[in-house]
């Protein structure tokens, strides 16, 4: 349970000057930062401003109700402007979470809302507030074991003051689950470590029977895996800069920490004993993952892990993400130019979308790459690059979603990922047979097979003659038989 928030001062202080010299009568965005459970304290990094909509329009607008007043006759002029609230387009607002939470590294999450507004604009809007929070909560949520509450900071300029409250998603979200915290100001950022991990995946995954499995597009493959891997994760022991973590020990050394998870032996769950009869193929899904963590440096060491394991399960799923909508798109384009969806399995298909079942021969699906690029104080933000893409993806994403104005040069941009993640395909004789061997090992056995065909048929021939030799011998043999008993006759 939250119960202290503290802010960022230098960062925040930043975001009023900017909202007090916009005269902006209400602005809406998203509170980045970390919820610590050890310490119960939320921490807020920075606000991100929600940017227009595709019809250039804000995220939210104060909706005046003096006009009805006026017709009513009832109100009166101030108690007209106490009745203004806030429209929200919450669907855009929660697109906007759920892509930035793309961006943001182990630890580092979107915590909630914030609303630039007036008390009396507040108070008649918190309904609309708990309401675009929930939206907001649904579109980051992950795998992994979530907080289940979300922080709402309300910049008061009439009169100017900062609060913040706590909303509790677990019950029915209404104005009554708002808590107040107690908000501050302080240095958050020199407080926090990184952790940084090279996570090894390799991944075997039977592709069985259509009648055999619920699971048959890759990608319903993919997600499947990756939530069990997910619970895999959990019980692993880590090493952080070569010592076994061990209880609620802190990490006062500075600089990065390198974190090595010691996954135990063959713990593979989909490694196991499995005839042709039961599988039609084997999916590999392979690659290097690089994986960054912040953790305040009164937190424990445990946290550094737990969110670099969250980190890594959540980084698998923005790329099967990414896939997925591209497939979608792809689609969508399809049905536009031919007026039809085809149900044919075709290579011009997108790979995420095939039936595993149905596939005659092997398919490989490179995912995006990660990237990092510093944003706070040295703190790192990622995306994820498909092959054709270039850095310039990056810039474009922080400038529109992260209202980053200008990135450092292109050597601050890190790029430890040389290879993309891939996921193949493969017969299941290309895999059971171990080292590679299985190609060479059809070719003997069909070399064998036509050694053995033609010693037969050279074999045959002897025999073939020597039967129709007998024959004519036997039929020449009845004819001088016959002949004789004629002249004799």
């Amino acid at each position: 349970m939250v119960k202290v928030v503290v802010g960022e001062e230098a960062q925040l202080k930043l975001v009023e000057d900017r909202l007090s010299q916009s005269a902006l009568p209400a602005e809406m965005g998203l509170a980045i930062g970390k919820l610590s459970s050890p310490l119960d304290r939320g921490f807020v990094l920075d606000l991100i401003p929600t940017p227009q909509n595709d019809s250039n329009e804000a995220a939210c607008a104060i909706i005046d109700t003096s006009k009805d007043d006026k017709r009513k006759g009832s109100k009166s002029k101030s108690q007209a402007i106490d009745s203004s609230s806030l429209f929200i387009d919450m669907d855009w607002v929660a697109e906007h979470a759920r892509q930035v939470s793309r961006m943001l590294v182990g630890g580092i999450k979107v915590v909630g809302i914030y609303i630039w507004a007036s008390e009396n604009v507040f108070k008649n809007s918190t309904g609309v507030l708990c309401q675009t929070m929930k939206g907001v909560a649904e579109a980051v949520s992950s795998v992994e074991t979530d907080w289940d509450e979300r922080l709402l900071v309300h910049i008061c300029y009439s009169p100017r003051r900062w609060n913040c409250r706590c909303c509790s998603l677990s019950s029915n979200i209404s104005s009554s689950s708002l808590r107040p915290c107690d908000f501050k100001m302080g240095k958050v950022l020199s407080s926090l470590q990184l952790f940084r991990c090279m996570y090894n995946l390799n991944l075997r995954l039977p592709i069985f029977h259509e009648n055999a499995s619920k699971f048959h597009t890759v990608s319903d493959v993919l997600r499947h895996a990756i939530s069990i891997h997910a619970k895999e994760l959990r019980g692993v022991d880590a090493l952080i800069d070569g010592k076994l973590v061990e209880g609620n020990e802190q990490c006062s050394s500075d600089g990065v920490h390198e974190v090595e998870l010691l996954l135990p032996f063959m713990s593979n769950f989909a490694v196991e004993a499995c005839s042709q009869r039961d599988v039609l193929g084997i999916l590999y899904f392979s690659g290097s993952i690089c994986s960054f963590a912040y953790v305040n440096s009164k937190e424990p060491t445990s946290q550094a892990i737990t969110d670099v394991k969250g980190d890594i399960i959540t980084s698998l799923q923005s790329r099967l993400d990414i896939i997925c909508d591209e497939a979608e798109g792809d689609s969508a384009s399809n049905i536009d130019d031919s007026g039809e969806a085809s149900n044919e399995i075709s290579t011009e298909k997108p790979v995420a979308k095939l039936v595993l079942q149905l596939l005659r021969k092997g398919c490989s699906l490179p995912l995006p790459r990660r990237v990092f690029a510093p944003w706070l104080a040295g703190i790192y933000v990622c995306d994820y690059l498909q092959p054709s893409e270039t850095v310039e993806v990056l810039r474009d994403h922080c400038t529109e979603l992260l209202s980053v104005k200008s990135l450092a040069a292109d050597s601050t941009i890190l790029e430890p990922e040389k290879e993309a993640s891939t996921v193949t395909s493969k017969s299941f004789w290309d895999v059971a047979v171990p080292f590679g061997l299985a190609t060479q090992h059809l070719e003997e056995k069909g070399r064998i097979e036509d050694q053995r065909e033609r010693s037969s048929k050279s074999s045959s021939k002897p025999v073939d003659i020597n039967v129709i030799a007998a024959g004519f011998i036997i039929v020449v043999a009845v004819m001088l038989g016959f002949a004789l008993l004629v002249f004799k006759g």
